[in-house]
Parts: structure tokens; C-alpha cells; sequence
């Protein structure tokens, strides 16, 4: 079969599409001068590799001889994955949110041949149904629209991209009051039921709970209660660990089955935050298993972690036919037949397993789990002991070894596709949540884990002072973008507050200078990417901490932790610059920047800093008494060597004068840069 120009990339999203009848091109300047030179319009679809309607549109159209010959004949057609891709992403989904009022994936935008956009949607049926224009059809439309009408669509694509420019309003300075402001908006959303905000599909924000958990004691119910029902629902894989995409129902029962890092990144964070809040150990049992199952199916055996896995697989190994969820759900039968009968009614009791399926009325449209089980903690295993009349002690292990037989089982089902692309922000993402499980529990796999994901990034993910966006099978040509410099630096300070090993600071203090350079603009702010690609029609700034956090949000945090680190206070003051220029949504639409809000609340707290000074191997109990506790506003710093002391002196000067007390380590509690009287000892009590 003849391949077409995508044959040569290396996106699992961009090769699934090589054999296409469509004649591919990736994103990039070849594809631009076809669409000029031949005097055609672009046809732009975006998607990545597991997302399910971008596989159902590409059976549907994609791989349909005469509609492929329509688009070769009329279109030049480009492929982007989103996710190789952030920027062209960005870029075209604000043009289909602004004209439409949704978006998603897969993303169809139809393009004059400077790559400035005119009409957009996302998925279309092959054909027309339901009243709806189908694919050919607009195909069709948009080809003599061209023929008849240029200049009125030329003239269309320029004022709806003047639309899309930004104007960079700096903002007035910021207020202690928008935190407020955050706690009612969301309090206003909250599903006081089922806990999450807002109605089915409910999506996973995990910057909502980070913001919600530092503030009283009823944003922190709110977080805690829709964390655990998330935890206990069917998108949480109970047998695998790990989170799929988002829940279809409000109960969070039915999940849309794909499994992305940055969900299990961001996830894992805020089980380690309620741990640390709550002492309860079901966060810490979650969170986990959620790293567990990372280390288990999303690791790289060099240490860098994978995109994703997809929501389809085969159903059998024998069946050509997918389908969603194939690969977990379950059977009454095929339960009862690897289970002794006890285990059976316990598993089933505990998990809601049914005869006849457990999907909730009107949450299967295509009738994909009909007789079958998407497992659920339908009640804690108290309760389950309780109902049946059992030991909570036999029940959590009779539990403990039904998993694992069933888990043994599915094992050796057809796996869903893994998208094995290593992405830097993500990455960063990921370090994160290993570096801070490994230190609030103690657990050296888990710093390990995160130590070798850093190692990764910076050999394989740099070139020269270039930090690159992707890696499959050795690294892209794609320069990182500015979400790829921010989450990478916060993964290097967290990892730095785990271990102390200071080429994580030195790191991600270069890393910052690289950001500054290539994205900051003097209005406020870092655009997403640089000016390095020509071929995009405008530059973007993210504004909105969706299913992944903002770059400005996650970079404002970020450099005011450097700024209380290090003495900064030229970061302190791009930190107050990016969270000015924010003013408008976080005073009028708070919902949409949690993570922002978090930098806020970090902003407006008096600068803290716990400093513990002595040889490194003689400071556990300090450091295990700081890091199981949730500090939301405190930096910690580790003087322990010669090394240290020259670097962090440097920065700040008192820091020369700080001693060990006697052959003890010590704790310098410092608040606005004032340190009281050191201590050898220290309880979470007296931080209060």
C-alpha cells in the first residue's frame, strides 16, 4: 500500500495515518508552499494517538477512497498531533472555541493558504444525518465557496484572526480578596452529592483541588469529598491503579477509558496533598497505586514516561473488532469463574458487580457495556464486612487476593495502545508527583523514579542549551515550548525539596533564564511558544488551568518559589507581573485559573522558609516531620555540605552565620526573611 508524507514522522498519532488514502502532510513548510503554489485551501485535523473519535472519524472519512480523492483534489490536507504540537493546537482550538463555542478532538479547521482560518468544528459523520452537514458535504461546500467566494472568505479569515490577537493588559497590581472570590465560585458549582462541580461529563481539574485545599475548612471538604468519589468510582481503574480521562455520568461511574500522564501526574499530587492533610490513609493507598501503575505500563526502561493509553482495544485477541473499555470490564460470569464463590460475593458485593452490567441507565448510548461491569468501591470495606456479616479484617484481604487474581487475568487480554512518545511537560508533570510521594512517604522507589525521569529529560530532551519538546525513539527536531520549560522547572524544585541535590536547583534556575528569553513579554506574561515557527499566524498566552494547568499559571508559582529560595527579587517581580496582567479572570471568572489562584494565595502569604542545617544523613527526622506536613507557603532548603552553604550564602548572606546545634542538625524557621531561634526538634503542631 502506497504511503503518504507522514510515513517518515515518528508520532504513534501522525503513523497511524500514513497508510491513509489522504495525501498527509505533517505540519510545516512544505505543506504551506503546496497550498500556495497550487492556490488551494488547507484542510487541518488534530487529534493524538488515543483519542477514540479521532479514530472513529478517520474509519469513517479518513480512510474512505472517495473522500480521500475530494480532499486530494481540492485540499492540501495536514496532520498535527496535538500533543507533538501544543502551539499549532492552541492556536487553532481558541479559533474553533471563539466561532463555534466548544472544541475538542479530533479538531477540523479549514485554512487559506497562509494559514490563517476560516471555518472550523471537530468531528463530522462521513455523510449528512440528523440534520447535521456530514463531512463530504462540507468538503464539498467549503471547495466551491473557494471557487466563488475567495475574497469574501479571505477577508472573514482576517478579521477572525485580529480577533484572536491579544492586547496584553498589565492589570493594576493584585488583591487578597480574589482568593475569596475563588472559594464562592466554586462552592457555587460544587455537586454537594457526588462531589466534582458541574454536571456530567465530568472532567478531572486537579488545580481546582490544589486551590480548594488551601483555603477553610469547607473549600477543603469540598476538594476531599469529590477527590474521594472520583477515587471510588469506576474512573478510577481499582484493579490497575491509575485514572482514565473523565467520567460521562455525574457519580463518576462511567469513564471515558483512556489513560493520559498528566492525569496521573496531577492526580497523584493531589492524593499526596489529602494525605497530608488528613493523615487518611485511602489517599495514600490511591495515590499509590496511581504511581505504581506508571511505573508498572507508562515507564520507559531509562526512566522517561509515556503519553498514554488509548480507551479502545481489541475485544479478544482472535477479534479484529475494538471497543471501548474492552479491556476492563467485566462479566458476572467471568468473575465467578476465576474466584471461589466466597471471594465472588464478596468481590461483587464490594465492587457493584450485577448480572445483568452495573452501566447506569442513560450513561451507555451505544449500548458498549451491556452486560457488562465497570468495577466501582461501591462501599468501603466496613461496610461491605458489615452487610455480609465478615471480619473487616477477612474481608480486606479476601478483597486484596480476588484483585490480584483478576488482575493476573486481564493481564493477558489484548492491551489498549500505548502512545510511547515521551513529552517534556509532562514529564515535569510526572516528576512532580514522584518526587513529592517519595517524600511525604517515604518511599526511596519513588524518588528514584523521579530522579531517573530528570536524568532522561536533560540527556536525551536538550540539545546544546535547546530544551526539546518530544522524544520517540530518539529526539524531535521540535524546540519546547513554554508549558514544556515551566512544568519541567517545577518537577527540578520539587525533586530539589525531595532529595536536595542542588544540580536540580542549578537546573531549574537555567531553565527559568531559557524561559524568560524565548517566551516573556514585558505586558505580563509568557506567550506558549516562541517565535520560531513562522508558519503560525499569531502568538498565544495560556489563560485557562484546564485538564493541564497554564504555563503562566504554573510559571508565576514557580518563580515565586525561586524568588523565596534564592533571595530573588527580580523573579518575585515577573511572578507579581504575570498574576497582574491576570486580574480579569481571577476576579470575574475565578473557575477558570485555580492554578493561578494557588500562585495568588502563594503571592499574598508572608514569605516562608524552613532551613535545616547539618550533615544530610543525620536530618531524616527533621526532614520526614517537615515533608509529611502540608506547607503549602513554605520553601525548605537543605544546608548540609560546603557546596550548599557557598550557594545558597551567595543568594541570601545570613544563611553563612546558620550552625548545626552542637552535633544536632538544626531548623531555622524564617517568616519575611526573620529566622527565630533554631531547634533540634519540630511537630507540625507548632506551625500551626
Amino acid at each position: 500500500m502506497m504511503k503518504n508524507h507522514l510515513a517518515g514522522e515518528k508520532s504513534p498519532y501522525l503513523l497511524q495515518h500514513q497508510e491513509n488514502p489522504v495525501d498527509w502532510f505533517p505540519w510545516g513548510e512544505e505543506a504551506l508552499a503546496r497550498a500556495k503554489a497550487e492556490d488551494k485551501p488547507i484542510f487541518l485535523s488534530i487529534g493524538y494517538s488515543t483519542c477514540h473519535w479521532c479514530h472513529v472519524m478517520a474509519h469513517e472519512s479518513f480512510e474512505n477512497a472517495e473522500i480521500a480523492a475530494l480532499m486530494n483534489e481540492r485540499f492540501i490536507s495536514i496532520k498535527v498531533d496535538r500533543e507533538e504540537r501544543p502551539d499549532v493546537d492552541r492556536v487553532y482550538m481558541a479559533f474553533v472555541q471563539t466561532t463555534t463555542g466548544s472544541g475538542g478532538w479530533p479538531m477540523s479547521v479549514w485554512l487559506t493558504p497562509d494559514g490563517h482560518p476560516f471555518f472550523g468544528g471537530t468531528y463530522f459523520p462521513p455523510s449528512d444525518a440528523y440534520g447535521r452537514a456530514g463531512f463530504s458535504s462540507v468538503l464539498t461546500q467549503i471547495a466551491q465557496l473557494w471557487e466563488t467566494g475567495r475574497d469574501r472568505v479571505e477577508s472573514e479569515a482576517a478579521r477572525l484572526l485580529s480577533a484572536l490577537q491579544e492586547t496584553g493588559d498589565p492589570g493594576s497590581g493584585i488583591n487578597k480578596s480574589w482568593l475569596a472570590g475563588g472559594y464562592a465560585a466554586f462552592e457555587q458549582i460544587y455537586d454537594e452529592q457526588n462531589g466534582g462541580f458541574g454536571d456530567a461529563p465530568k472532567f478531572p481539574r486537579p488545580s481546582v483541588f490544589h486551590f480548594l485545599f488551601r483555603g477553610d475548612d469547607r473549600s477543603r471538604t469540598m476538594a476531599l469529598h469529590s477527590l474521594r468519589a472520583m477515587s471510588c468510582g469506576g474512573m478510577h481503574d481499582q484493579l490497575g491503579g491509575g485514572f482514565h480521562r473523565y467520567s460521562v455520568d455525574t457519580a463518576w461511574h462511567v469513564p471515558h477509558f483512556e489513560k493520559m500522564l498528566y492525569d496521573q501526574a496531577q492526580i497523584a499530587i493531589s492524593l499526596v496533598e489529602a494525605w497530608q492533610i488528613t493523615g487518611d490513609e485511602f489517599f495514600q493507598k490511591t495515590a499509590r497505586t496511581t504511581l505504581d501503575y506508571v511505573l508498572r505500563d507508562l515507564t520507559h526502561p531509562d526512566g522517561g514516561f509515556f503519553s498514554a493509553e488509548d480507551a479502545d482495544s481489541l475485544l479478544s485477541h482472535d477479534s479484529p473488532a475494538h471497543a471501548e473499555g474492552a479491556f476492563y470490564v467485566w462479566t458476572q460470569s467471568e468473575i465467578a469463574g476465576l474466584l471461589d464463590p466466597n471471594e465472588c460475593a464478596v468481590f461483587c458485593s464490594h465492587y457493584g458487580v450485577e448480572a445483568g452490567g452495573n452501566a447506569p441507565e442513560g450513561s451507555d448510548p451505544h449500548g458498549e457495556f451491556t452486560g457488562r461491569n465497570i468495577l466501582i468501591a461501591r462501599r468501603s470495606s466496613g461496610e461491605t464486612a458489615l452487610l455480609l456479616g465478615l471480619s473487616v479484617d477477612s474481608v480486606a484481604q479476601t478483597l486484596a487476593a480476588s484483585c490480584e487474581k483478576l488482575l493476573g487475568h486481564r493481564s493477558v487480554r489484548p492491551r489498549p495502545h500505548l502512545d510511547d512518545k515521551i513529552l517534556t511537560a509532562w514529564n515535569g508533570l510526572m516528576i512532580s508527583a514522584f518526587a513529592r510521594a517519595g517524600a511525604a512517604f517515604g518511599e526511596p522507589r519513588y524518588l528514584c523514579a523521579a530522579r531517573n525521569a530528570a536524568d532522561f529529560v536533560l540527556s536525551r530532551l536538550t540539545s546544546g542549551e535547546t530544551l526539546l519538546r518530544s522524544w520517540r525513539e530518539g529526539p524531535s527536531a521540535i524546540q519546547a515550548f513554554a508549558e514544556d520549560h515551566a512544568f519541567l522547572i517545577q518537577g527540578l524544585l520539587d525533586l530539589y525539596e525531595a532529595d536536595f541535590d542542588l544540580r536540580w536547583m542549578r537546573a531549574a534556575g537555567t531553565f527559568q533564564s531559557k524561559q524568560d528569553e524565548l517566551f516573556w513579554d514585558d505586558a505580563g506574561g509568557c506567550y506558549f511558544s516562541s517565535e520560531a515557527d513562522p508558519l503560525l499566524p499569531v502568538r498565544m498566552k495560556d489563560d485557562y488551568d484546564g485538564a493541564e494547568p497554564a504555563a503562566n499559571s504554573i510559571s508565576a508559582l514557580n518563580l515565586l518559589r525561586l524568588a523565596r529560595m534564592l533571595h530573588d527579587g527580580q523573579a518575585e517581580a515577573r511572578a507579581l507581573r504575570i498574576l497582574a496582567a491576570h486580574a480579569m479572570p481571577l476576579q470575574r471568572a475565578p473557575t477558570a485559573v485555580p492554578q493561578m489562584l494557588v500562585a495568588l494565595d502563594f503571592a499574598v502569604h508572608p514569605p516562608s522558609q524552613a532551613i535545616i542545617v547539618g550533615p544530610r544523613e543525620t536530618a531524616d527526622a527533621l526532614l520526614t516531620a517537615l515533608q509529611h506536613t502540608f506547607l503549602p507557603h513554605t520553601v525548605t532548603l537543605l544546608v548540609h555540605d560546603a557546596e550548599s552553604r557557598e550557594f545558597f550564602s551567595t543568594k541570601a548572606p545570613p544563611i553563612a552565620g546558620m550552625t548545626p546545634l552542637g552535633d544536632k542538625p538544626a531548623l531555622y524557621l524564617c517568616e519575611n526573611f526573620s529566622c527565630q531561634l533554631p531547634v533540634t526538634a519540630w511537630n507540625p503542631a507548632d506551625h500551626a
